[in-house]
């Protein structure tokens, strides 16, 4: 049976501001900011409290809901606030970095004698458990659940998102370190995509199953590869990672660091100058973004993460924790008079009435941020499926979330998507619908009554 995963449906969004192939150190940020919000359904316990000293790798807080699950500092410093919200939750933690950074000593770890329990353990001592997410739900994985299979996708399909094939360059001591260890706690195979043609780092793993992946955007998504290999079934549990973070977990075996740098596109539009920084978890975004183009006094919209599933941050925010990607657009705040009634030559459309961007495929767009549209009741068009490859009814399982029916939403399929499945789907949306908050609202309320 072929491993070739070739995908039809779908929508590449071309976009103006791809990174260039050069790799500088960004600005050391004096800041690192870490954001519970990041980890969803994770209730933080506070063990870090304002004024005191960590190591890089040494735990700020852990999950209230399992002790076991510690989220650690990316560098070392003092905590210099908490920030919080409604009812005390805490929202942000604010460490200020030392000049000389120092590292919790975590051991090298022998991962070729270890037993599954003896992996397992040592990630979650060392912080990097986090970097594990599971379907269903997509949160961090529950360590007490065994996963049926471990999808890494290491092909990047989203629009102007980070080249893995790029950035894992040099690092394939730590990915099979990583892989190795994390194969010891499935019975069933750790998936590896990789783009078709391509010349990943990662397809010369071993211990590993490579799947070579084609096709237009979300062929990337790890949900699209899953939908396509090993579908997930009622009860059963996978779990993925990040093809980045399997370098932190790598490193950490290898040397006992937890050494959180990450390579990040800094890319849109708004950048005169796109190219790849080597930066740490929770750095300033003002480090790179303001020192390479972007008009502080223009009207941008700063993303960490792509365009389409990335989240809004401002000029004084930080990278989160799972991101390789700051994008940088035109904030879409005007509106065109008329508009609605005359031909349109620079958007994207699936629809070919009033649209012509299908005339030139290959066409790189400038777009912003304006949603062309408000807030309306569904328009049925039948778009919605010529952009989703998953064997799932995209409308009808929305649907089923707004009216919170458990049932249906179980029997359409809800064990195996996440909110970023449903990007595409949002992006085309003549109604304006949130889908991805409403998936994310599903799937939280099935997290509550299922578990």
């Amino acid at each position: 049976m072929s491993n070739d995963i070739k995908i039809k449906k779908g929508l590449d969004i071309n976009l103006k501001g791809a990174a260039e192939k050069t790799t500088e150190n960004a600005i050391i940020s004096n800041y690192c900011t870490i954001s519970p919000e990041d980890f969803h359904s994770i209730t933080p316990k506070l063990i870090a409290k304002e004024g005191a000293k960590v190591k890089a790798g040494e735990t700020v807080f852990y999950d209230k809901a399992n002790e076991a699950i510690k989220f650690v500092s990316p560098v070392s410093g003092e905590v210099i606030e908490v920030v919080r919200g409604a009812k005390r939750r805490i929202l942000d933690i604010k460490i200020q970095a030392d000049k000389e950074q120092s590292y919790q000593d975590n051991g090298k770890f022998d991962v070729a004698s270890a037993d599954a329990d003896a992996v397992k353990s040592h990630l979650l001592a060392s912080g990097c458990w986090p970097f594990v997410k599971q379907r269903p739900y997509d949160v961090v994985a529950n360590p007490n659940k065994s996963p049926k299979a471990i999808f890494i996708s290491g092909y990047a399909s989203a629009p102007l998102a980070a080249d893995y094939d790029y950035v894992l360059q040099g690092k394939e001591a730590e990915l099979q370190a990583a892989v190795s260890a994390l194969g010891k706690l499935t019975e069933g195979s750790v998936h590896v995509s990789v783009g078709k043609g391509s010349n990943s780092p990662l397809a010369g793993l071993s211990g590993v199953t490579i799947h070579k992946v084609s096709g237009p955007h979300p062929s990337g998504n790890v949900g699209t590869q899953i939908n396509k290999i090993d579908p997930i079934n009622k009860g059963e549990v996978v779990w993925t990672v990040n093809p980045q973070d399997l370098v932190i977990i790598g490193e950490l075996l290898l040397t006992g660091k937890f050494n959180a740098e990450r390579v990040v596109a800094l890319v849109g539009s708004s950048v005169k100058k796109p190219r790849y920084f080597k930066t740490k978890i929770g750095s300033e975004v003002a480090t790179m973004v303001y020192d390479n183009g972007v008009d502080k006094d223009g009207n941008d919209r700063i993303i960490s993460g792509n365009v389409l599933t990335g989240k809004q941050i401002k000029p004084d925010g930080a990278l989160d924790y799972y991101s390789n990607t700051i994008t940088v657009i035109p904030e879409g705040d005007d509106y065109e008079f008329f508009g609605w009634n005359k031909p349109i030559f620079n958007k994207i459309s699936t629809s070919r009435a009033m649209t012509f961007s299908w005339l030139n495929p290959k066409k790189k767009y400038d777009l912003n941020t304006n949603t062309n549209g408000e807030h309306r009741a569904f328009v049925v068009t039948g778009s919605y499926e010529e952009v989703f490859p998953l064997d799932i009814y995209p409308m009808q399982i929305l649907k089923a979330c707004m009216y919170q029916d458990l049932d249906e939403m179980e029997a359409l399929g809800m064990y195996e998507v996440a909110p970023e499945d449903f990007a595409l789907t949002e992006f085309i949306c003549v109604s304006k619908q949130p889908h991805q908050k409403i998936i994310r609202e599903g799937l939280d309320l099935m997290l509550k009554e299922i578990g």
